[in-house]
């Protein structure tokens, strides 16, 4: 992508015009080298951020390598949540792999199942569940199906041999998408209780 060329003279302003600086206000350029300034340092930090997160990630995977050495056991990987406490319980570390799950189309049969079964039961008992049902089933504005609405009709105690078929459906069309790690740090306050070293600026 070839950069764009602005004359001495003018900024380019949000939709691409070329303003002559003779023209802007004071306070837009000061509002512009404000927010640009801690923006550029922004971008800093989370780069500096993201070098510790990798480093303190492979740390805590070379520690595990090292610890499962003493009973011969290879790790294996990367995957699986563990907690790290240091040995006077000051510190703890908490590394979770937090997997991405999605449906493939047999969550189509699924549905298709479940309102088999709903019109086979009475009428009026089972009003509650299909509210449930249709609510689980609807889509974000991303069109994406809420995981966690899908696995709680699992939950549910219902030993219909249809609802039981639909719920293996769902199963089966399960997948990990993705695995994104996280690693998180406490440390021990007087209290005994392990507060976050926080390490989001939003929430400081």
């Amino acid at each position: 992508m070839t950069e764009k060329t602005i004359p001495n003279g003018y900024w380019e302003d949000a939709n691409g015009a070329l303003i002559p600086v003779s023209k802007i206000k004071d306070i837009d350029k000061d509002r512009h080298r404000t927010v640009s300034a801690l923006c550029e340092q922004a971008k800093q930090q989370s780069a500096t951020l993201l070098d510790f997160k990798t480093t303190a990630m492979q740390a805590v995977s070379e520690f595990i390598d090292r610890s499962l050495a003493a009973y011969d056991v290879k790790h294996g990987g990367k995957k699986g949540n563990v907690t790290l406490i240091s040995f006077d319980g000051r510190y703890k570390i908490v590394r979770q792999m937090q997997e991405s799950i999605v449906f493939d189309e047999r969550l189509q049969a699924a549905k298709a199942l479940i309102e088999e079964c709903i019109q086979s039961w009475s009428r009026g008992s089972n009003a509650n569940i299909k509210v449930l049902v249709n609510d689980a089933f609807q889509v974000d504005q991303q069109g994406k199906i809420s995981t966690g609405r899908v696995l709680g009709l699992r939950r549910l105690e219902i030993t219909d041999e249809k609802w039981l078929h639909a719920m293996q459906a769902i199963g089966d069309s399960m997948q990990v998408a993705s695995t994104k790690p996280y690693i998180r740090f406490y440390e021990r306050d007087t209290s005994g209780t392990y507060c976050p070293i926080n390490l989001d600026v939003a929430a400081v």
